[in-house]
């Protein structure tokens, strides 16, 4: 259920800074405060991050910081959950930038913090369903991706959103592997309306600071009626196209990862059934739980696919 503030979020939920390894970090100025973006290490250090409360928060309590930054996909870093974790904290993070191209009036290269700056941050407490058939509930803090594509103004043959992710095969060693576990670069896509909508967000932030490596820093989408995977990290470019663009995992295996991939507990995964979850952090006795349709979003979502076949957009 999604209700106008979250009060669930508190002190306690935050891991001790004392707990983080060092790293060094660059200060970006915003309009919702200072924020600082973290250089190497992958959780160290983390700078203190702050958002308005957003009236999209749900009130599931948050997974704790430890399973949300230790258990992860980001194939780049390599395909065992721990990876991300164990790898990340060789990757620079500054400096940044991210390349707003494609069927737009004002294409540009931008500093990321001048990227960030016009927009004031929120909290957007957010359930996070993987495809894989577990879950999380993560307090994201960042900015609604429709205002960064309003800033790029763009045309109208504009369609989908297309965004690629870093390769930097030094640092991430996922990239370098002899037998990699997809193309590189990583690339996904949404319609143009997905992108505008409110839910959808660009991340630079959780739990009350900086975005950790292993979670996509220090900028990531996030579509919480979507899948996981469809949440691309580490971008360095967004591009506005007139037809669909291609999509890593889908290009992968297109009879098992859609284009649209929205969370629907109706249409299971060919090898396993996607109507409940295993919520990660939970303990062993808590059992499965029911999966929701567009993982509980769909008030806010459900329109955009009114009388399409969403077994055969999947």
């Amino acid at each position: 259920m999604l209700i106008r503030h979250a009060p669930d979020l508190t002190e306690a939920h935050v891991t001790p800074r004392e707990a983080y390894l060092d790293r060094r970090s660059f200060l970006l100025g915003s309009a919702g405060g200072a924020i600082t973006v973290g250089l190497g290490g992958a959780v160290a250090n983390a700078a203190p991050l702050s958002g308005a409360k957003s009236q999209y928060s749900t009130t599931d309590k948050p997974t704790n910081l430890e399973d949300i930054t230790g258990y992860n996909n980001f194939y780049e870093f390599g395909t065992d959950k721990g990876d991300p974790a164990a790898y990340a904290g060789k990757l620079t993070t500054s400096p940044w930038s991210i390349k707003i191209d494609g069927l737009v009036s004002k294409p540009a290269t931008y500093a990321l913090e001048d990227f960030v700056k016009p927009h004031g941050l929120e909290e957007r407490i957010y359930r996070h369903r993987c495809v894989e058939a577990w879950s999380m509930v993560i307090p994201w803090l960042g900015f609604q991706l429709s205002d960064a594509l309003k800033r790029a103004e763009p045309l109208s043959g504009a369609k989908y959103v297309a965004f690629e992710t870093l390769v930097r095969p030094s640092e991430m060693p996922g990239q370098a592997a002899y037998f990699p576990a997809l193309e590189w670069p990583y690339v996904e896509g949404l319609r143009l309306d997905e992108a505008m909508n409110p839910l959808t967000i660009l991340a630079v932030g959780l739990y009350g600071e900086t975005l950790p490596n292993q979670n996509g820093a220090p900028i990531r989408l996030v579509v919480p009626w979507k899948y996981g995977f469809k949440g691309i990290k580490s971008i360095v470019r967004i591009s506005l196209v007139d037809k669909q663009p291609p999509t890593s995992w889908n290009k992968e295996n297109a009879n098992e990862y859609g284009f649209y991939s929205n969370v629907n507990p109706e249409v299971d995964h060919p090898r396993w059934s996607q109507a409940s979850e295993r919520r990660i952090g939970a303990g062993l006795l808590a059992g499965r739980q029911p999966t929701l349709m567009f993982n509980g979003y769909a008030e806010q979502v459900a329109s955009m696919y009114t009388g399409m076949d969403l077994k055969a957009n999947f």
